[in-house]
């Protein structure tokens, strides 16, 4: 079985042989300045946090990883033939297509900071599945070698680095990336106390908080029974969000004397839409892209949205990248071989905009006919590879090849002009 096989490989006396280890501690729940208990679990449970989660984990997920080889006339072409190219295009592993493989990798990135998934190896060495790990099972450990080592904790093995893929988010030692979520917590925990205060609003009354004072000289109320029944009485009339607003009738001279502040003076609807915006900040992401749409108009929409394809998906595909390079391919095959994930489709514009670049293009001579149709997913038609020129920029003596035109041609041309 092919654990068993991965689990074979090491041997307890393997780690001592490596001398020194520094353990990495796995990610925990901690308590934020604001008393909000801060993990994946609770964090998840912010609409904004997992907005900006999933948006990343979508968005990678939804682009075709494509492997090419370099061809010695300095073009490309899909490597179709190498066994890698349907582990990484369409199939990384028997259970998850290639949606659900990235998708899960980038949203361990988005939580924990890292994606750890096991590989499987023919006798050639050429990976035939990659095997996603939960972060919580694995611990990252350095080597006197320098390497990093993976220590399965379930089964108590220590893997190379050679057998296991690894995607690393912002990292400040080199070999584990860091928690968003972990280093965070404070700014987390306030957006998670934001919501339980709203919730506790809504569920213990929306305007009735408060005290009932009865006259000094009124007569104390001995029997305890008879005031829990009263206030009982008074809280299930005059709480709650179907009670709200209610009127109250108080008898003895009693007065209702209210302590806390409404929603409005308390900025609660505020409070609530700052900790979205700084969830944003934390992950990059405009807020137009989880639905908050206060200041986003149609005139800035799309370039905001360019920029989140440059200066925030970019960055995590180049991290998918580098490392799908360095685990996955030989190192015979990287001068001749890359892992690209298509982009170019999240990076074009409207329709009038992209035409009229096309346009500027074809009129100048650096696009043909086809390179455009190839670039709107168009089959080519005959003829479409010719590239035209200016009159302007053609060089004196030579018409012929700013027309395109071939001899005979001219020479039909040259016999029009005589007749005239």
């Amino acid at each position: 079985m092919f654990l068993s096989s991965f689990f074979q490989s090491s041997s307890a006396g393997s780690r001592n042989s490596g001398g020194d280890w520094s353990n990495w501690v796995s990610s925990m729940s901690s308590r934020s300045a604001s008393g909000a208990m801060v993990n994946k679990d609770t964090a998840l449970a912010l609409t904004a946090l997992r907005g900006c989660v999933t948006l990343l984990a979508e968005s990678v997920a939804q682009l075709p990883c494509e492997l090419y080889r370099r061809t010695g006339d300095g073009n490309r072409e899909r490597a179709t033939d190498h066994p890698l190219y349907d582990v990484i295009h369409s199939q990384p592993n028997r259970k998850d297509t290639a949606f659900e493989y990235y998708e899960q990798a980038q949203g361990a990135l988005g939580l924990d900071g890292n994606h750890i998934a096991l590989i499987d190896r023919d006798g050639a060495g050429y990976v035939r599945e990659l095997i996603p790990v939960s972060n919580a099972k694995v611990r990252v450990l350095k080597g006197n070698d320098g390497m990093p080592y993976y220590h399965l904790i379930d089964q108590n093995e220590i893997l190379p680095s050679r057998m296991v893929h690894h995607i690393k988010g912002f990292s400040l030692d080199g070999y584990v990336g860091v928690s968003p979520i972990e280093t965070n917590a404070d700014a987390i925990g306030l957006a998670i106390a934001t919501e339980e205060h709203a919730s506790a609003v809504f569920s213990r009354g929306t305007t009735m908080s408060g005290v009932i004072e009865r006259p000094r000289e009124a007569a104390p109320i001995s029997d305890q029974a008879k005031l829990d029944r009263f206030l009982a009485k008074f809280a299930e009339r005059h709480s709650g969000i179907r009670n709200m607003f209610s009127v109250a009738m108080l008898q003895e001279g009693m007065t209702y004397k209210q302590l806390a502040m409404d929603n409005e003076k308390a900025q609660l609807l505020e409070s609530r839409k700052h900790s979205s915006v700084t969830v944003c900040q934390l992950y990059k992401v405009p807020p137009h892209m989880i639905q908050m749409m206060d200041r986003a108009t149609f005139n800035n929409i799309e370039h905001m949205g360019l920029q989140f394809v440059i200066y925030t998906l970019l960055p995590w595909i180049k991290r998918h990248e580098g490392a799908m390079m360095r685990d996955l391919l030989l190192p015979s095959e990287r001068g001749n071989l890359y892992i690209e994930f298509n982009v170019s489709g999240l990076l074009r514009g409207d329709q009038k905009s992209r035409y009229e670049a096309y346009a500027i293009g074809r009129n100048w001579g650096w696009l043909s006919a086809n390179d455009v149709r190839r670039l709107e997913n168009m089959p080519p038609i005959v003829g479409g590879d010719r590239y035209l020129a200016p009159l302007n920029m053609a060089e004196p003596g030579n018409s012929a090849n700013a027309l395109n035109a071939t001899p005979d041609q001219m020479k039909e041309i040259e016999d029009i002009l005589c007749r005239a």
